[in-house]
């Protein structure tokens, strides 16, 4: 829609178009439907709200020279739904590096890309030895479909709490570079084996869509069911092994030493050495035997991950919670990370990043986080995160407060990333710029975005709305509609729509709801609106669902009866199809300066609007958004300037 716009200014006439239609923007029916038994409309899980649960027993091998992982997991399944399930539906991520997946004919010719290398030779996968139902005893019917395998059950899993118990034995190869999320790091003193995607896991059965079985491709991460995890891990005895969870047998896989230095580390704030630089390469390091089993327990979550290295530098502090319980911050990572400026000042990192988190949304769940120095640049699980061995100093912070933020979005609060992957990146891109100001005194506090540069990067001809699944998204622009624009929005929100106090009340309140639960993008959106006290549907619907434009211009400034001492009426007006509040700053012919700010509302039913200012005197300069907080996409008609 097309609307002409005439403007006067103190010179002359302008004639400006404006593509902006009221009625797109702030139509009152952004909530199709109403509530529903399961979710409420107010964004919270209502009296209905259901969710399955999946335990899983894993006991895997090592081999650090075929790189082989050999695994066994007995799930146990829990239909918590009010449907019967005559089957089941579980993920086989590994299949991604088999030669013949859907994701490996998707990635582009000649390209390493996310997936991994095309011209390598690698064919990885699952083997798949066994499949059997632990209570009937029997082998169960099942059929593998790429990145997923359905068992069809003799007699189905019945509504209301019903379990059921499935055991695959199973082995993979993994690959050196498993599309950013597991990999294999040669260093000096050995191989650093980063693990993940490493057993078969259950699909997601849920209110929305039932089944969720969208395959692996590699841009898309992860759904997942929460539940408890027992974990048996069998490696060379000269590898150290860190996990997600809580390490149940120390005396067994560590000397006397490294035991008494652990729990010194669990009563100190500074970092304590478990293992030194020099120690990797002393057999006294390391108990004198073949290979040792680590046992690890982790308790309502929804994955775990793992490495191994024979060259691990080793230390860890204690973490301090909100409530006064305490966990450990650990870091594992080779010589050739060492030193101050690197990863040396890991632990000190995660400890700050965990702690502040803690105390300003939803306090950290596990007892331990590991940070683990791998090929893979940044990627995160419950507990665990795999970091780049290169990154130091500021790098160094900034991936490991990016990894441990989404300790709160995804691993607390479980929003499908195989669909919306700006509710886990975008909101963990916003938290992250918190983070930045609280460290250390703000160490590491980035310079300010130049908002001309970054509006351009978002509304270039190219991008897509944020609220686009990222398999089917342009991978350029994953870094723009999944982290940057989703966080920028809620950066947005919180400092120039609703303040600080009322989107922190409201945003803690959404954490605290959907805590190891399952919100779709409505439940975020109502939850906002209903905590905030706002009808937001306009900001979500142009920022988040589709990919409008911003554009305020100054098409004029005149003075009330002709006369400076009756005050200065400035008319502008918004020229694109998103609208925002409107911050008017503005300088008079003596020196004094003054600001204005208007609602978003002025934009409710019009494409133009006049405010007047107090002032008694010429007005040399009148500007819009003068500290450039909006992503207008252009600036220069921002600015009038007196004769």
């Amino acid at each position: 829609m097309f609307i002409s716009v005439v403007t006067v200014n103190a010179q002359e006439e302008t004639k400006i178009v404006s593509k902006y239609d009221p009625y797109a923007l702030f139509a009152p029916n952004f909530y199709a439907t109403g509530g529903t038994i399961s979710r409420a409309a107010t964004g919270e899980p209502n009296v209905g709200y259901w969710q399955n649960k999946a335990d899983y027993q894993i006991t895997a091998t090592l081999n650090d020279v075929t790189n082989k992982i050999s695994g066994s997991v007995i799930i146990t399944y829990k239909n918590n739904s009010p449907h019967a399930l005559p089957f089941l539906w579980l993920q086989l991520d590994q299949n991604l590096f088999n030669k013949e997946s859907r994701g490996q004919a998707r990635m582009p010719l000649n390209s390493r890309s996310r997936y991994g290398d095309s011209k390598s030779s690698f064919n990885g996968g699952y083997n798949i030895t066994a499949v059997k139902l632990v209570t009937e005893k029997t082998a169960a019917d099942y059929i593998i479909t790429d990145t997923r395998m359905q068992i069809r059950l003799p007699k189905a899993v019945k509504p209301g709490g019903d379990v059921v118990k499935i055991k695959i034995d199973y082995s993979f190869e993994l690959p050196e570079y498993g599309a950013d999320r597991c990999g294999i790091l040669k260093t000096e003193n050995g191989n650093i084996f980063a693990v993940a995607q490493w057993y078969p896991r259950m699909c997601v059965f849920d209110d929305v869509e039932g089944w969720n079985t969208l395959p692996y491709l590699g841009p898309s991460e992860f759904y997942l069911e929460y539940g408890d995890f027992d974990i048996n891990i069998t490696a060379p005895a000269s590898h150290i092994v860190v996990c997600s969870g809580e390490l149940l047998n120390e005396a067994e896989v560590l000397t006397p030493v490294q035991q008494s230095r652990l729990a010194q580390a669990r009563k100190s704030n500074q970092t304590v050495m478990i293992r030194t630089a020099e120690e990797v390469k002393a057999p006294a390091s390391r108990p004198a035997k073949t290979t040792l089993t680590w046992h690890y327990k982790m308790t309502n979550a929804r994955d775990v991950a793992w490495a191994s290295s024979k060259s691990f530098i080793w230390d860890a502090a204690k973490m301090n919670l909100p409530s006064g319980k305490a966990s450990l911050a650990m870091s594992v990572y080779p010589a050739e990370s060492n030193g101050q400026k690197a990863w040396s000042r890991a632990t000190e990192y995660t400890k700050g990043s965990i702690e502040n988190y803690s105390k300003r949304w939803y306090e950290y769940p596990y007892p331990c986080a590991v940070n683990v120095a791998t090929n893979v640049g940044g990627m995160e699980y419950p507990g665990i995160v795999f970091c780049g061995y290169k990154a130091t100093t500021g790098g160094l912070f900034g991936v490991t407060d990016h990894e441990f933020g989404h300790t709160w979005f995804p691993m607390i609060v479980g929003s499908n990333e195989r669909k919306y992957g700006w509710m886990d990146e975008g909101f963990n891109t916003f938290i992250n710029t918190l983070a930045e100001e609280d460290f250390n005194k703000g160490e590491y506090k980035g310079e300010k975005q130049n908002m001309e540069v970054m509006t351009q990067y978002m509304f270039g001809d190219k991008t897509e709305p944020v609220l686009s699944t990222p398999d089917a998204m342009k991978e350029a622009n994953i870094g723009i509609a999944l982290y940057f624009k989703p966080g920028y929005g809620l950066t947005l929100l919180r400092n120039e729509i609703l303040g600080p106090a009322r989107f922190d009340y409201a945003f803690r309140e959404y954490i605290k709801r959907w805590a190891f639960k399952h919100p779709t993008p409505t439940d975020f959106f109502r939850t906002m609106d209903n905590v905030a006290g706002e009808n937001l549907g306009w900001f979500w619907k142009g920022w988040f669902v589709q990919n409008y434009k911003f554009n305020q211009a100054i098409t004029g400034v005149t003075y009330d009866n002709k006369k400076p001492e009756d005050g200065a009426i400035v008319a502008i007006a918004n020229l694109e199809q998103m609208a925002l509040p409107v911050n008017i700053s503005y300088e008079t012919k003596s020196g004094k300066k003054g600001t204005l700010k208007l609602p978003v509302e002025v934009w409710n039913n019009t494409n133009t609007w006049k405010v007047k200012l107090p002032t008694t005197e010429e007005v040399i300069k009148v500007e819009l958004d003068a500290e450039k907080v909006f992503p207008d996409v252009d600036f220069s008609n921002n600015v009038w300037k007196g004769n």
